[in-house]
């Protein structure tokens, strides 16, 4: 009898080779499929095809004979995009994930497991979202991966094919991208400044527990038609976050801090001068996302598939920062 084959779409993102590692690590034969151009990057083990997941020829190619497939491709989150980009969204994030489940329902597939985000909640307040609470969307990039959801998640059933969606808290690792990458190098540079007391609350989750996730979801029998959050099994302040980070990269938290008031009136005057330049204004924007909630819980995944996140808040970002490239 044969392994099954997995499809990773998407493989050369933030996590895709974290999961392509623990497929192999499991004895899977791997394929992936993505639009960047890096066959010296994967092991020799693994089948690499270039497409992208609107094309419907090059998504038939890559699901023929597969088993598994794991849709992480999709569009990341930018701030404040343009309407090309907005379209972008669109046909990447909602047109990529119809046609990956299309094809996947006519080439027999038994499982697809969608990558989506927990920015699907938008700010969650203090009382914190689950999988229950109604989702609250407030950017294109959310918007566009709910709708990822409900196209997936519509083939369920269909021929042979189940579908898992799991919902991804912030994920970092040795390749952290994004608002937690810049503020990494904000750290080692000398110059970082907290900004307020930090208290606003973060979910995460590393990229080694994220695979693990994908897996269960995969195999596990309960987990066919379900939606699942994906975090550390936690909800940290954001000082805590940036504490981690410091103390990973050997540095001392700073003991002076910038104050809510004097910040939001600089990113004001920021914005103010940068308008008549013809940029979009984004200061303010960026300090309302830095300090917003975003407290997501994640125990149905514990509950029902047994999930056990391996990294807590500290010995992720130590391995996240002792193993980046280069």
């Amino acid at each position: 009898m044969r392994a099954p084959v997995a499809l990773v779409t998407g493989a050369s993102g933030a996590v895709g080779p974290a999961l392509v590692a623990r497929l192999l690590q499991e004895g899977y034969p791997v394929r992936v499929l993505s639009r960047g151009r890096r066959p010296a990057a994967w092991p020799e083990a693994v089948e690499a095809r270039h497409g992208d997941v609107v094309d419907r020829v090059a998504v038939a190619g890559a699901v023929a004979g597969v088993d598994l497939v794991f849709h992480l491709a999709g569009l990341l989150h930018v701030t404040r995009p343009t309407p090309a980009l907005t379209r972008e969204y669109e046909r990447v994030n909602v047109e990529g994930a119809r046609v990956v489940a299309e094809e996947s329902t006519r080439a027999g597939v038994s499982r697809l497991v969608l990558f989506s985000t927990i920015a699907v909640y938008g700010p969650t307040g203090p009382d914190g979202a689950d999988e229950d609470t109604p989702p609250r969307p407030d950017s294109p990039y959310a918007q566009t991966k709910l709708r990822a959801e409900e196209v997936v998640r519509r083939f369920d059933g269909t021929a042979e094919l189940r579908t898992s969606v799991l919902r991804l808290a912030a994920v970092y690792g040795p390749r952290v991208t994004g608002n937690y990458a810049r503020l990494v190098r904000a750290i080692e540079s000398g110059w970082f400044l907290p900004v307020g007391e930090g208290l606003n609350r973060r979910t995460l989750v590393h990229e080694a527990d994220v695979a693990e996730a994908a897996l269960l979801a995969a195999r596990s029998p309960q987990a066919a038609g379900r939606l699942y959050n994906v975090s550390d099994g936690d909800t940290h302040r954001l000082r805590d976050v940036l504490e981690a980070m410091c103390l990973s990269l050997g540095r001392p938290y700073p003991r002076l801090r910038l104050p809510m008031g004097l910040a939001r009136a600089v990113a004001k005057t920021a914005d103010t001068l940068v308008t008549p330049l013809g940029a979009a204004p984004r200061f303010s924007s960026a300090l309302d996302k830095y300090t917003e909630d975003v407290a997501v819980r994640a125990e149905r995944i514990q509950r029902e598939l047994g999930f056990r996140p391996r990294f807590d808040l500290r010995s992720g970002w130590s391995d996240a920062l002792r193993a980046r490239p280069g």
